[in-house]
This record gives structure tokens, C-alpha cells and sequence, in this order.
């Protein structure tokens, strides 16, 4: 699992996949919070404290987001799959089922 580490020797691997690597690592951690505050937020009984963990997700979002961009400017797969399924009308399973 990303989250365990390098699954290689660190030493057997590129510069490129120690980064690509440490990308996914780090979209997890902001997607992980992007639940937990949106779960907290939805529990939240002070306004002030829900639009607080609301912010706070939000900004977790962009930093997912920047590592999504990340990935698609340095895998031509991404770059494929992401242009393939965003930003699309319809059903998504039915995108994959046309491919």
C-alpha cells in the first residue's frame, strides 16, 4: 500500500517514481482529510465551527486537486484517463463502457 512506504528499495528507484510515489502518498493524506472534516462539519452544531472544518476542507480539496494535476502533467496515462472521465455529461460507468 502507498501508504506503507516505498513496497522497493528506495535505492533501486528513480527520482520519478520516488516522486510519483510521494504524490499519490500525499493525495491520499489530503483525500483522508477531505472526509474527515467533511464528516465533522456535517456534525458540527456551531455555525462558526462548521464554516471552520467547511474551509478547511475545501482547502484540503485544492491540494488533492494539485496533486491529481500533478499526476496527469507527468503520466501520459493520467493524462488520458483524467481527459477521458472529467468534466463529462452523463453516466460515468457508461464513459468507461464506451471506450
Amino acid at each position: 500500500m502507498a501508504h506503507e512506504g516505498f513496497h522497493e528499495n528506495p535505492e533501486d528507484l528513480s527520482d520519478y517514481i520516488k516522486d510519483y510515489h510521494r504524490i499519490i502518498q500525499s493525495t491520499m493524506e489530503e483525500l483522508e482529510a477531505i472526509d474527515w472534516y467533511n464528516q465533522r462539519a456535517a456534525c458540527a452544531s456551531d455555525k462558526e465551527a462548521k464554516a471552520i472544518m467547511e474551509h478547511n476542507r475545501d482547502e484540503e480539496i485544492e491540494h488533492a486537486c494539485m496533486g491529481i494535476e500533478w499526476l496527469r502533467k507527468n503520466s501520459e496515462v493520467w493524462d488520458k484517463m483524467l481527459r477521458e472521465f472529467l468534466f463529462k455529461d452523463g453516466n460515468i460507468v457508461s464513459t468507461e463502457k464506451n471506450m
